[in-house]
């Protein structure tokens, strides 16, 4: 397993009226974060709050498929429009309650749960929970990116970021966060970083996601 120190490049918050941050999730553009009773969005350049969706209970992981934001509410996921704010659909989240973070791929959302220590691979209409991995840590936030399945943990004062084998569950890439430096939701901008939530500190950090050699073409 490679195993090194995770690259903390930026901070941005704490914002008003967001104290924690629980999932977080990009749509190409912005950075959505859940605070608790409502949706966030802000600009990863400037760093500034741009938008909000109010009243969205916004509990745990946070997905976006390309269009619509999956949000995880207790023991619901709630599939949201982010041009207008409305729930259009829920489904039961796969840990009835214990959910953490949230990722879309390739058609499915990869749900956390943080108490039972898996990840649970759904089917976004149903619910239907197609398959489990195993952890041997409790599962923060959720995220794929190049075919790379990633996630945070979060025990006492130490946090990861974790890259795994998506059919075995086995530990392949670890980044340490630093002592008392926690992770909650994470989701990667498809290039160089990772956004990670910071649960209570009400801020979202960027991590620089380990750099992959180029193949010849």
């Amino acid at each position: 397993m490679k195993r090194k120190a995770a690259e903390i490049v930026r901070e941005y918050g704490p914002f008003e009226g967001a104290a924690k941050v629980n999932g977080v999730t990009f749509d190409g553009k912005q950075v959505w974060f859940a605070s608790g009773d409502k949706l966030n969005a802000f600009d990863p350049a400037s760093g500034k709050a741009v938008r909000s969706i109010d009243a969205v209970a916004a509990h745990a992981g946070t997905a976006f498929d390309g269009k619509h934001i999956y949000q995880i509410a207790e023991d619901k996921i709630q599939k949201i429009d982010p041009a207008d704010g409305k729930v259009l659909a829920t489904i039961p989240a796969p840990g009835g309650g214990g959910d953490s973070g949230m990722a879309w791929a390739e058609g499915s959302l990869w749900v956390g749960n943080h108490r039972d220590r898996k990840i649970h691979q759904i089917d976004p209409a149903s619910g239907k929970v197609l398959s489990t991995i195993e952890s041997n840590r409790l599962v923060t936030g959720v995220s794929w990116v190049d075919n790379e399945l990633w996630h945070g943990t979060w025990e006492g004062d130490k946090s990861e970021l974790r890259r795994i084998d998506p059919r075995t569950g086995d530990v392949l890439e670890q980044l340490d966060m630093p002592e008392g430096v926690g992770v909650s939701g994470l989701e990667s901008d498809g290039a160089g970083l990772f956004y990670c939530g910071g649960g209570s500190s009400g801020t979202v950090r960027a991590v620089r996601r380990p750099a992959r050699a180029k193949t010849a073409a």
